[in-house]
């Protein structure tokens, strides 16, 4: 189905990337062209300077095998898929080249630099929302409520993400863990050695890409496991062998990926297991009560205001 975003006016249109036009029209790619959308998407500055000729070599394949590829995209011509590709290639620059590139320019205000942050989390989560595929979530959530364990992989920057997706599933999960917080890849290798088809992994996964991730996902796929993936696109590494792929629109300016993105999913997902589970107004109940003599009361707060201490 075409995915599509939201213009500046409010009116849907359709998303025009590289990655999504490439998952669109993956049903109906050939090898030939699946081999050259891969090609694509590992080597963009390559592809976006290579001649027709030079990009059909590259690929093992003719130059009209890379014109009809470039028109499965929905391009009219070879040098309008260069074009578009050489346009990616600047939107994905490393967040260093790109912090460089703005300091290089006009001076901005702090305030301006976070409006503009906040703007782009506005337009990512509106993509992410066209992106989520109602059939990919209903398998996610019964995934998620129909497995024995869940083991959360989140590794790099990712770890805090695992984190989070570990403490808003516990109160109606039996057995969920984060493994980001275990002995490192190892101690993770070492909880995932007996899984089964009843048991779930989550794989959270976005660029700069972490190669545990991955490595450890696979691994426990083909141990059997299920595995939900929440990453970027088709052509992640983990969407090659996951049962399960949510994907989100993370672009960040002066980072790799927006970590916000995430957890509005993340939030998303466990507030939908929480409204499926027919015990969990009792289970956050209990765990409220559980947790209540760590929390500030009415009487707290007085204290610290007459005291004049902050807590």
């Amino acid at each position: 189905m075409s995915k599509k975003i939201l213009g500046k006016n409010g009116n849907r249109q359709e998303d025009s990337s590289i990655q999504s036009r490439i998952a669109r029209a993956l049903p109906v790619l050939t090898a030939a062209q699946i081999k050259m959308a891969e090609f694509t998407q590992a080597q963009m500055l390559r592809s976006a300077t290579m001649s027709i000729e030079e990009f059909a070599k590259a690929n093992e394949a003719s130059s009209a095998t890379a014109n009809r590829f470039a028109r499965a995209l929905g391009f009219d011509k070879y040098s309008s898929f260069r074009a578009c590709l050489m346009h990616e290639f600047e939107k994905s620059m490393s967040p260093v080249d790109r912090l460089r590139q703005a300091q290089a320019g006009s001076q901005l205000s702090n305030h301006k630099i976070i409006l503009s942050a906040l703007d782009m989390d506005i337009e990512n989560l509106q993509a992410t929302r066209q992106m989520l595929a109602s059939a990919e979530c209903e398998l996610a959530i019964d995934a998620i409520r129909n497995a024995n364990r869940i083991f959360i992989i989140g590794m790099g920057t990712s770890a805090h993400l695992a984190g989070q997706f570990e403490y808003g599933l516990n109160p109606y999960c039996r057995n969920v863990q984060s493994l980001s917080n275990h002995a490192g890849s190892v101690g993770a290798a070492r909880r995932l050695h007996d899984v089964t088809r009843d048991d779930l992994v989550i794989a959270i996964m976005f660029p700069q890409y972490v190669r545990d991730t991955a490595l450890l996902a696979h691994s426990a796929h083909k141990l059997g496991a299920k595995v939900l993936a929440l990453t970027d696109g088709p052509t992640s590494p983990l969407a090659s062998f996951a049962d399960i792929s949510l994907y989100l629109k993370t672009h960040r300016q002066f980072a790799s990926s927006s970590d916000a993105i995430v957890l509005s999913t993340i939030q998303g997902l466990c507030g939908a297991v929480a409204y499926r589970q027919p015990d969990s107004a009792n289970a956050a109940a209990s765990m409220t009560s559980a947790t209540r003599p760590w929390l500030l009361t009415s009487d707290d707060h007085h204290q610290f205001n007459r005291s004049g201490t902050k807590p």
